[in-house]
């Protein structure tokens, strides 16, 4: 959708002061609507986001479980390259040092890190099933 007046221009949406609370916002008027468990699949790289937006669910006491699903770089860039889907994507390609350096740091502590290098999507499903105990 078209925004007036325009959004300031940035490289990532994330970088807009006001996404952050709209994600904690929407999740909390999901939940409140839905119930049950809300799976918000994100790549949040920035620490700092991570922290406004795990805070904002804390305020409104929504449990959070904190999955990363994890790759090394050449077997991400493989992917991105071969997505059937969205086809190859700058955008993506753009965010592999970074969140290689995120994962390295912050990212790789704060998150339950799944190896998905010799998962498939299944797999990986039941793995996080698995975790939070949803048979």
């Amino acid at each position: 959708m078209d925004v007036h007046p325009g959004l300031p221009d940035t490289e990532n949406f994330q970088h807009w002061p006001p996404w952050r609370p709209l994600v904690v916002e929407t999740a909390r008027r999901i939940i409140d609507y839905t119930g049950g468990t809300l799976i918000m699949p994100m790549t949040i790289l920035v620490e700092a986001y991570w922290r406004e937006i795990s805070d904002g669910f804390a305020a409104y006491d929504i449990p959070v479980r904190h999955f990363l699903l994890h790759t090394d770089t050449d077997k991400l860039r493989e992917r991105i390259m071969g997505d059937a889907v969205m086809g190859p994507s700058g955008f993506r390609l753009d965010y592999l040092v970074p969140y290689d350096e995120a994962f390295r740091g912050w990212l790789g502590v704060e998150a339950d890190v799944i190896d998905t290098t010799g998962l498939t999507p299944t797999e990986v499903g039941i793995t996080i099933a698995d975790a939070i105990g949803i048979a």
